[in-house]
């Protein structure tokens, strides 16, 4: 299979896996509030199948990094978390609701495959010359899935009701099986990726400790291993870190949402569609990024892009509907390249014997971000919407002061640099 078919069919199976996924969550929540009639057991589901992405997240991707085939084994965790779906379906309102909870936790565990898994093999599908554009296209079945995926949910749920858009969902993620089963070995990765993953670092450094073919190492070892290279590999810490607490003001935005729409457009469905203006801004964004020869230096957007959300923020915060149009559409041009950037720094800085578990364990730590911000802003937003706008406008300029100060805590240090600032530059 050349390159560009196995990017398509690459490409096909994350789409379906992460529309799944986005349409998942919001199934979920409309079917657990059609059964039981309880919004408390509604968002308990919810919570359950979010929260234990955390943990489920650092230790996928460790096994994810020790796998011959890895394809196999991300399709494991497809048909894992499609059946658990499965079995909340049919258990929701016959057994009592804690054993749905507990079984939205179980599957939750698997849900970073679903995200940071697929990503990860990136680099297998495509030679490295082609990654950035590559890399450009796959934050973009990101960006289709949280469009698509909450408004098929909505709309499955009114005609055929609820629980079906839970299984329109599971038929989503298992229409994925195929790619990931193709997905290339271990044992057909390009040499260039083999050599460098026994190359030193830009820095002279030795390779990172970790996992590797031939030597038996445990999965705790591994793990830790894997975040060690996010503390010590200083581009990756400062990028994840920066992303972690935007995520947070991104969380706040989405529980804000509800309210800025009664409020200024007198529904909280119209928050809804704000949300949807964001992530077809973001799409836009990707879309005129990746088609462009040479995509700006990841750094620059992943320090600069909370700024970006900021001012959307800002301009929420005013209360009148221009603005807040207006203020979607910003949100969404600096969350999409944002999220390419951070791909792209992943894939430049990240060794290859514990790739798998960075993109995992970056997902889970976002996700966890994201729900802390929903968390607070909940509350806040009761007390002030615009004191919580403001507030998620401040965690987003915080965001950008990490990455600036971090970046030149030590003086006289130079930027690093990668493949997306030099085109002749090899992977670390």
């Amino acid at each position: 299979m050349n390159q560009r078919a196995a990017l398509r069919w690459y490409g096909a199976g994350a789409a379906a896996a992460r529309t799944g996924d986005e349409m998942s969550g919001t199934a979920l929540l409309l079917a657990g509030l059609a059964v039981t009639g309880s919004a408390a057991t509604a968002s308990s589901l919810l919570a359950a199948l979010t929260v234990s992405a955390a943990i489920g997240g650092p230790v996928f991707g460790a096994l994810l990094d020790r796998s011959a085939r890895p394809g196999r084994l991300l399709a494991g965790a497809l048909a894992g978390y499609a059946t658990g779906l499965v079995i909340i379906l049919v258990t929701l309102g016959r057994v009592p609701v804690f054993v749905s909870v507990l079984v939205a936790l179980c599957a939750g565990l698997l849900g970073p495959a679903l995200s940071g898994g697929w990503t990860s093999q990136l680099p297998r599908v495509v030679t490295y010359e082609r990654l950035p554009r590559a890399n450009a296209l796959d934050a973009l079945t990101f960006n289709g899935a949280s469009l698509a995926g909450p408004a098929l949910a909505g709309a499955v749920a009114g005609v055929a009701g609820a629980p079906a858009g839970v299984a329109v969902a599971t038929a989503l993620i298992c229409l994925a099986l195929p790619s990931a089963i193709a997905l290339p070995t271990l044992r057909t990765r390009s040499v260039r990726s083999a050599r460098a993953a026994r190359r030193p670092d830009r820095a002279g450094r030795p390779p990172m400790d970790g996992p590797s073919p031939g030597l038996a190492t445990t999965l705790a070892t591994d793990v830790a291993a894997g975040f060690r290279a996010l503390v010590r590999i200083r581009p990756l810490a400062r990028a994840t870190t920066t992303s972690v607490v935007s995520c947070v003001g991104q969380g706040m935005l989405v529980a804000c949402a509800p309210l800025l729409g009664a409020r200024v457009f007198g529904s909280p469905a119209h928050g809804a569609l704000l949300l949807s203006g964001v992530a077809v801004a973001a799409l836009t964004a990707n879309a005129v990024l990746s088609a462009r020869p040479r995509p700006a230096r990841p750094d620059t957007v992943v320090a600069y892009g909370p700024l970006v959300i900021a001012g959307g923020l800002l301009l929420a915060a005013t209360g009148h509907p221009v603005p807040v149009v207006a203020a979607a559409l910003l949100v969404g041009f600096g969350e999409g390249p944002q999220l390419t950037a951070l791909f792209a720094i992943r894939h430049r800085e990240a060794p290859e014997r514990l790739r798998g578990q960075i993109f995992t364990t970056g997902a889970s730590l976002k996700i966890t971000g994201f729900a802390l911000g929903a968390g607070v802003a909940g509350p806040l937003a009761t007390w002030s919407l615009p004191g919580a706008l403001l507030t998620a406008a401040g965690v987003q300029t915080l965001a950008t002061l990490w990455f600036v100060v971090s970046r030149y805590a030590r003086r006289g240090r130079r930027p690093s640099r990668g493949p997306w600032s030099r085109p002749c530059s090899r992977p670390s």
